[in-house]
Order: structure tokens, then C-alpha cells, then sequence
């Protein structure tokens, strides 16, 4: 039986609307006919095949790269994406977008044609550059306003703002200021500004793993990862949810938003949660939560894990994904712990016999895993990130020969090129917004001053170097959610990473644990309340609720909010100057404190829970979690207690119930 015939999955128009809706990414202009619909297919078309040709041959020098970059970029999102959303609809581009379109085209010419002009004035402006250099931080900000959202585009205006009004700001805030000839400089003609840093990985690393996302999901890998899913977690007790987390974990490495994640698997995952008995709300925060923790899940993470390379300086990529691997395993262990302890609770089936894939079939179909492995072998070998991509692409298409089903012509490339350049738009406008924040950072040295600033705060608050971190650790945590509600994951990175991580290191912390503290807290605010697009989302597919969706979400991803205070308090658990008895005991008591916070939040175990019951196992799960070794040894033994107290009382409360 077909699966659309089971369940009743979203349409294709019904996922775009959702994704109209709630992913800014995907407000588009939808040109079926006409001159500009060629315009822009052939103007994607030329931006993937420049990126590829210059991560081959490596020739163009990094300015001139980023600026062309940037000049695709711009000039294609003002043709793509109308200046206010009631005008997706129109089938025209607005004279207005042209003219636009046609000025960001000269701003990425400017640098490869007046490239030895700049260099020879040697830091001079003249009255060209700044027009120039002023129009491209006007451009940048606009694009940016249509392509990812109004929030990152006013932290960047602030930020300007700020580096300019600094003589008048109070306290210390306070710099000597710069006037727009200064900022324009910075911003446009050194590499600290639009063309720094956030822009250089889009431009190289990023590029290349949305075009590597693109071509896999010509190969037909996104319903295989379903089909796998339920192939390997479909009859177990409350099967749905378990395809959800499976499913949505593989998907993450081809998609890079949790919004896109949540409605592409979710359209059919929550349909199957839903007919099996699971409440509209819950359905969807098990889909959300699962949904974001694809950016955390190596190999391919999330944007941000690769701007961390050049962040921190002197690691590799591989590095930070073998880093993030166990506490990307513990944070979708954590939702599993939990929609199986809902599943007992409610009394939910798995899927029945007729309700499951030919297995036969989809174990036949394993080989479409085989790009992903390549990635993983190529980047332990020590190879680059950006050859390991370009690799991976030429064996995802030789891969997908191996059965006609699945194989990649030559009108899916061009598809699977466009549709790359299409999906990295968004991605190149917001880090060269960005880039304007870091600019800012730099110039003023207010990532110190704000660092400084919260140790200090801290330090008001409480007189131990532990407390100092814990507190430190928690304004870091709020202000990464805060951001990540109206900011791509990309750009809260940035801020963050530039004004908070730099508190949590002169702390003592080591360099990766606090930037993965900033990485994983600006990923799940998508699931966090009032504003968790993740959630919503869901909400759009499943019908239910949107914030009691959204709660319900952050309680499943409990373990996000968890873990990442685990790894900077304990850094082996990023396999950080650790022993294999060390990682292995860390692990042990982390997931066993899993399922004690687990059976805690849901009220289930082996038997429902009392009051007093759940309040222990929430106690002895925080305990086991936390890095010490009185705490795991009491932990333990509470664990211990509470699963023979389960037992001990399990015929009274069966009594209980059957008396109620």
C-alpha cells in the first residue's frame, strides 16, 4: 500500500505554504513564465557553476571571491524575494527590484575591477569607494530584511548606530566613536566587515554542503530516510514518534533549517503520530524538537558549526563535529527516553504489518547513505573541507547510478545546481550581515568590554569561580535565546560568539565547549516559546496549538537545554583531554540521568509515577548529570531506589486505578 494512502500527508502547495509562512528562507516570488524567470534560473545556474569552478582551481584571491559571491547574492535576492510578502503572489518583478538588482551586480564588479586602484591608495577613500562601500551596507541590510528577517537586520543597524554614537554612550559602552567614512572602510575595504570572516565560509565551505544537500535529495534520500526510519523503528511501542526522531536526525544533514526539516519529514511523520493516538500538540513538539536537533547532528551540522572552524582558529572541521557527536547522540537519546516513556504512559501501538515498507526494499536502498559515509571517511582522513564537499557531490552522482530509480541525469544536476544557489541566498546575505556585527565587535572592542561585563555581573552575584561560571553560563544561555527567536542560527552565532563565549573562556572554560554553548542555545531558541518558528511550524502540520506546541517541544529537547552546561563543566564529554573510563562514565551517568529526567517530566516508568516520585527522579537525573562525584554517586543510588520502588509498589497502584 502507498503511504499517502495510510496516512494523510501534506501536498506539495500545502508544505510551501507552511514554509511561506514560517521560514523567511522560503518567501519567494513564484515567476512560472517570463523573462525573469530565466533570468534568475540561468543567473543560479551561473552562481553554483562560478562557486564550484573557484573551489576547484582556487585561483581567485579571497577578497575578489567574496565580493563576486556577495554580488550574486544580492542581485538575485532582490529578483527572488519582493520587498513585502503580500507580493509573492504576482507573477512580475518590481521595476524598483531591477534597479536594485542591477546596482548589487556593480557592487560585486567594484572589487575585481578597481582591485589595484584600492590596493595602491593603500587605506585611502575616495569618493567613489564610499558611495560604493555605503550603498553595499544599505543593500546588504535590505536583502537581508527580505531574505532572512526584520530581527538581524535592526541588530545590525544598532550596531552601526553604536559604532557611531560611541562618545555618547554611558558607562562602558562608551568609545571614542567613528565617523561614516571610518565605518564605510571598515565595512566594505577591509576584511573585518561585510566581506570578513561569516562571508568567507559561506562563500567556501557552506556553499559547497548546500550544493552536496541539493544533489542528495535529487538521489530521492529524503523519503528513503523515512522509509529507513520506519523500517528500523516503526513497530516499536509508540513507533511514529521514534520514525520522527530517526528520520528527522538523518535529514539534518541535508537540510540546514529546522523550519524546512520540520514540515519536509514532519508532513509525513506527524499524519502517523497523530492516527496512531498521539495529541495533536504533543505529535508536533516531538517533530520540532527533532527537527532542530538536525543542526547539531555530525557530520553536517548546522551553518554556524562552520564559521566556528574560523572562529576558533587552529581546528579543523572534523574536530568540532567529533566534539558535538556525543552530545548530539544524548540530545535525540533524551526525546527517544521521553516519547517512549508517552507512549507507555498513553498505551500507543507501533505500526501494524500492512502500515510498514517492504523491508526488502528499503534495505535495498542503503547504498544512498554511501555520500554521507564518504564524508565522514574523507574528513577523518585529514582532507579539507571544502575537497571533502566537492568529493562528496561527484560520489553522490556516481552513487546514485547504481539503480535507475535514483540516478542523477544531467537535467537533475542543472536542478540540483539551481536549486543549491537558491538555498545558499538567504545563507550569503545574513553572514554578510553579520559581518557588519563583527566589524563592529572588532573596531570598538565591545566583545571584550560586554565579556568583561558579564564576569563582573556574575561576580556581583556570588564570590566562586564555580558560581561565577554557572551564573556567567546562564546570562550566556538567555541572551543566545533571545536572539535566536528573531535571528538565523548563523548570525546569533556571531553575536554571541563575539560577546558572550569570550566571558565563558576567561573563565576558564576551554574555546570549543563555549562556543558550542553559543551554537546549541541559538539552535534550539526555534523550539523555544513565545517565538519557536520550529514549533509553529509543526503547530501548521499537525493542527494543533502553536505555543502548547512549542512547550511541548522544549520539554522533549530537555536535554539541549541540559547539555550543554554538561560539556563546559565537563569537558570530556567532547572528548577533551579524556581517558575512554572517563568519556565512558560521563556517558553512563548522562544518559541514565536522561531517563530519570525523562520518566520525571512524562510521569511514566514502568508504572505511572507519583508526585513525589517524579519531583526524586527529575532530582537524581540533574545529579547524574552534573559532573562531579558525590553528585553521580547519590544520583545513582536514588536511580536505583526509584526503579525498586516502581516494582515494590506496582501492584497498588494498579489497584489505585482500578478503584479510581
Amino acid at each position: 500500500m502507498d503511504k499517502d494512502e495510510k496516512f494523510e500527508t501534506l501536498t506539495e502547495e500545502q508544505q510551501r505554504e507552511l514554509l511561506e509562512k514560517y521560514d523567511p528562507e522560503s518567501s519567494t516570488r513564484k515567476l512560472e513564465s517570463g523573462f525573469f524567470k530565466w533570468i534568475i534560473f540561468y543567473g543560479l545556474l551561473a552562481f553554483s557553476l562560478f562557486q564550484l569552478v573557484a573551489s576547484i582551481f582556487q585561483f581567485i584571491p579571497r577578497q575578489l571571491l567574496l565580493s563576486i559571491h556577495l554580488g550574486f547574492a544580492l542581485s538575485l535576492v532582490f529578483l527572488l524575494f519582493p520587498a513585502r510578502k503580500k507580493n509573492l503572489k504576482k507573477n512580475k518583478v518590481a521595476w524598483y527590484d531591477v534597479v536594485l538588482s542591477v546596482i548589487s551586480i556593480g557592487i560585486g564588479a567594484y572589487w575585481p575591477l578597481m582591485q589595484d586602484d584600492i590596493v595602491s591608495r593603500v587605506g585611502m577613500m575616495t569618493s567613489l569607494d564610499f558611495y560604493v562601500g555605503f550603498a553595499a551596507m544599505i543593500l546588504v541590510l535590505e536583502a537581508t530584511r527580505r531574505a532572512v528577517g526584520l530581527p538581524i537586520t535592526i541588530i545590525a543597524t544598532v550596531f552601526i548606530l553604536y559604532m557611531y554614537y560611541g562618545r555618547i554612550m554611558p558607562g562602558f559602552l562608551a568609545h571614542r566613536g567613528f565617523d561614516w567614512d571610518d565605518i564605510v572602510k571598515t565595512m566594505f575595504f577591509t576584511s573585518e566587515g561585510i566581506l570578513g570572516t561569516p562571508l568567507y565560509v559561506s562563500a567556501t565551505f557552506i556553499f559547497l554542503f548546500l550544493l552536496f544537500g541539493a544533489f542528495l535529495v535529487k538521489t530521492g534520500v529524503g523519503q528513503y530516510f523515512n522509509d529507513l526510519a520506519v523500517a528500523i523503528a516503526g513497530k516499536r511501542v509508540g513507533g511514529p514518534a521514534k520514525v520522527a526522531i530517526f528520520s528527522s536526525a538523518l535529514q539534518g544533514t541535508i537540510s540546514g533549517s529546522s523550519v524546512a526539516n520540520v514540515v519536509t519529514s514532519g508532513s509525513f511523520t506527524i499524519p502517523m503520530m497523530k492516527k496512531l493516538g498521539y495529541r495533536k500538540e504533543f505529535a508536533g513538539g516531538v517533530e520540532a524538537a527533532a527537527s532542530t536537533g538536525g543542526q547539531l547532528m555530525p557530520p553536517v551540522m548546522g551553518a554556524a558549526a562552520f564559521l566556528m572552524v574560523e572562529f576558533i582558529g587552529g581546528i579543523s572541521y572534523w574536530d568540532i563535529a567529533k566534539a558535538a557527536a556525543i552530545p548530539a547522540v544524548l540530545y535525540f537519546t533524551g526525546i527517544w527516553i521521553m516519547t517512549h516513556f508517552e507512549a507507555k504512559r498513553v498505551g500507543l501501538r507501533g505500526l501494524s504489518d500492512e502500515e510498514m515498507p517492504n523491508k526488502k526494499e528499503v534495505f535495498k536502498q542503503i547504498y544512498l547513505l554511501l555520500p554521507i559515509l564518504t564524508v565522514i571517511i574523507l574528513l577523518v582522513s585529514g582532507m579539507s573541507v571544502m575537497r571533502a564537499a566537492l568529493w562528496s557531490i561527484v560520489a553522490t552522482i556516481v552513487i546514485s547510478g547504481i539503480r535507475k530509480a535514483t540516478r542523477i541525469g544531467f537535467r537533475d544536476a542543472v536542478d540540483a545546481l539551481v536549486d543549491g544557489a537558491r538555498t545558499a541566498l538567504s545563507v550569503a546575505v545574513a553572514t554578510a550581515c553579520a559581518g557588519i556585527i563583527v566589524g563592529v565587535v572588532t573596531k570598538t572592542g565591545l566583545g571584550l568590554t560586554m565579556a568583561n561585563g558579564l564576569v563582573d555581573l556574575a561576580a556581583d552575584l556570588t564570590n566562586t569561580a564555580q558560581g561565577k561560571l554557572l551564573l556567567t553560563l546562564f546570562f550566556t544561555m538567555i541572551a543566545s535565546l533571545i536572539l535566536g527567536m528573531g535571528s538565523p542560527t548563523t548570525a546569533n552565532y556571531v553575536i554571541t560568539s563575539t560577546i558572550a563565549a569570550p566571558a565563558i573562556i576567561l573563565l576558564g572554560a576551554p574555546e570549543l565547549s563555549a562556543h558550542l554553548f553559543v551554537f546549541y542555545f541559538g539552535i534550539v531558541a526555534d523550539i523555544t516559546p513565545p517565538v519557536a518558528l520550529a514549533a509553529f511550524a509543526a503547530a501548521g502540520v499537525s493542527g494543533g496549538e502553536p505555543i502548547k506546541t512549542g512547550v511541548n517541544a522544549a520539554k522533549l529537547a530537555i536535554a539541549a537545554f541540559i547539555i550543554p552546561y554538561m560539556f563546559v563543566l565537563s569537558p570530556e564529554l567532547l572528548m577533551i583531554d579524556t581517558t575512554i573510563p572517563e568519556l565512558l562514565w560521563v556517558v553512563f551517568t548522562a544518559v541514565t540521568g536522561m531517563i530519570a529526567i525523562g520518566a520525571g517530566i512524562i510521569g511514566y516508568w514502568f508504572r505511572r509515577m507519583y508526585a513525589i516520585e517524579r519531583l526524586f527522579a527529575v532530582a537524581a537525573g540533574l545529579m547524574l548529570i552534573y559532573p562531579e562525584g558525590m553528585t553521580d554517586i547519590i544520583g545513582l543510588i536514588t536511580f536505583i531506589v526509584l526503579i525498586g520502588l516502581q516494582f515494590f509498589v506496582k501492584r497498588e497502584d494498579k489497584v489505585l486505578k482500578a478503584t479510581a
